[in-house]
């Protein structure tokens, strides 16, 4: 068990929260695409299908693997540790009892050698003996999971480097695969600590590395020629050094949008299933990167609620991935007396607010108000947007329910503060076009909801002012603190200088019944 885990700022957690997050989504659009299965035209949809036949939004190996990793990092246990190693071998095959419908060769000659029952010393050796038998097993197939890792040794890159390694080798025994694995790594934890992607000139990264690889790889030289290279160039993308190049190239090599920056993580994601051949497991692969670089909020709500698939607990979703990135960041630490993220209930008893819930004044079919009243929610509710913390069960079952980080502190917590109030908007509206009633919600209706509440209204073709005197008249306890105030505004502003909310007409038309 780690004891000195590193407390995150806000911010940061957001960041390690969208490591596995954005990996997940990217893995489940590249998987439709995989090795040609489907025709790519420029912009990925969670299509499934690809060799797996997976279902639309369902993960493959990729993620499931790194489920394995990550059930055992959320619990707090340091990854070199036997024991650890031991629970991600025993997670390991039983995904693979399962008969998953996609695993890679290399992964699956070692997993049907070890066995069902195997220990990670008998997987490491099992390794080995497919490798002295084949000659090589430097595939991208450990690289593609390790973005757990990189979460549970924020606070260490010795350690960090170090089980990189031996989970990589559980399955991979050359050399260069577990390098390539312990690299991205250290590249994801920079990332999630500074909000920068490392600058391959000065990053000290390579020297952590450097102490501990025996491959005699120059891996600065690796990545620098995946910079001065398209990413299409990277098309032999099934081992682990041409998988990694294809992720950085498609992440360095994609512009990064002037009005809201955080789009790249979907652009990116979008050069990196254009590469073809591997799609999901490049995807997946720059989506660890990209997510901690743009975190949680800065993947679409359209992603991430529809993404899921298997992992040691039984089918996951999008938000148990952020919890289990959350917990394993936090070295598998709950936050204060409400066990925050894992507890059923968070009681916001006594916070204040509307305990009760008011129709929104410009948009039919949409109700807006604080989380008291998701304790007796009328059967005329069909789902749920939450704008803060809910417990596990909070929300009553059979109802959709979109999670949105949101805080309500100051724009320093909320690095895409724009795109995340937007992007809520539009999924309020979309749960509309489908024919749901929504129930839209913070703590107590005092900031959060009204803002959102004030951009559905923009969206549906209100003007910024109409819809705020409108808003804040149905909840006369609402003040929206002034950062919120400022990103409607530049909200507005865009939609001005775009010609409108939307170039979609549904977004500019009242929303009705």
């Amino acid at each position: 068990m780690k004891t000195n885990q590193q407390r995150l700022t806000a911010a940061q957690t957001d960041r390690a929260c969208g490591v596995l997050l954005a990996s997940a989504v990217g893995d489940a659009l590249g998987a439709g695409y995989e090795f040609g299965t489907a025709t790519y035209h420029g912009w990925p949809a969670m299509i499934g299908g690809g060799l797996g036949g997976f279902a639309p939004g369902e993960w493959t190996d990729d993620t499931a693997q790194a489920l394995a990793i990550a059930a055992v990092a959320a619990t707090g246990a340091d990854l070199r540790d036997s024991q650890a190693l031991d629970a991600i071998a025993a997670n390991f095959a039983a995904w693979y009892a399962g008969n998953p419908p996609d695993v890679g060769i290399q992964t699956g000659r070692v997993l049907r050698i070890a066995g069902p029952d195997a220990t990670a010393a008998a997987m490491t050796a099992a390794a080995r003996a497919v490798h002295d038998r084949t000659g090589r097993s430097a595939g991208n197939g450990s690289l593609m999971r390790t973005a757990p890792v990189a979460l549970a040794h924020l606070d260490d890159p010795t350690a960090l480097v170090e089980a990189a390694m031996a989970v990589s080798a559980l399955t991979h025994h050359q050399d260069i695969a577990c390098e390539a694995a312990a690299l991205w790594c250290l590249m994801i934890r920079h990332t999630v600590l500074t909000g920068d992607l490392p600058d391959l000139d000065t990053w000290d990264g390579f020297t952590e590395l450097g102490a501990r690889a025996s491959s005699g790889t120059d891996w600065r030289a690796v990545l620098a020629e995946a910079e001065a290279r398209p990413a299409s160039h990277f098309r032999v993308n099934g081992w682990a050094v041409g998988a990694l190049q294809a992720a950085w190239s498609a992440i360095v090599q994609t512009p990064v949008p002037g009005d809201l920056p955080c789009r790249h993580l979907q652009t990116a994601l979008a050069t990196a299933i254009g590469i073809g051949e591997d799609t999901d497991t490049v995807a997946a692969i720059a989506g660890a990167l990209l997510g901690a670089r743009w975190g949680s909020s800065a993947v679409p709500q359209q992603w991430s609620a529809i993404v899921h698939g298997w992992s040691p607990d039984g089918d996951a979703h999008g938000p148990d991935l952020v919890r289990l990135a959350q917990l394993t960041a936090q070295g598998g630490r709950s936050m204060g007396r409400s066990g925050w993220p894992t507890c059923d209930y968070m009681d916001y008893r006594g916070w204040g607010g509307e305990s009760t819930y008011v129709a929104h004044p410009l948009v039919e079919g949409v109700w807006i108000g604080g989380a008291l009243p998701l304790d007796d929610l009328s059967a005329e509710i069909d789902a749920v947007v939450s704008l803060c913390r809910v417990g596990v069960t909070q929300v009553p079952p059979g109802l959709t329910h979109h999670v949105v980080r949101l805080l309500d502190t100051d724009a320093a917590d909320n690095p895409n503060i724009e795109f995340v109030i937007d992007d809520a908007a539009r999924t309020v509206l979309s749960l509309r076009e489908e024919g749901k009633r929504v129930f839209l919600h913070c703590v107590a209706a005092h900031s959060r909801t009204p803002t959102v509440a004030v951009r559905v209204a923009m969206l549906a073709g209100a003007s910024l002012g109409d819809a705020t005197r409108a808003v804040l008249g149905a909840l006369p306890m609402a003040q929206p603190r002034s950062f919120l105030r400022e990103a409607l505004e530049r909200l507005a502003e865009r939609d001005g200088s775009v010609g409108g909310p939307s170039d979609n007409d549904r977004d500019k038309r009242r929303v009705e019944r």
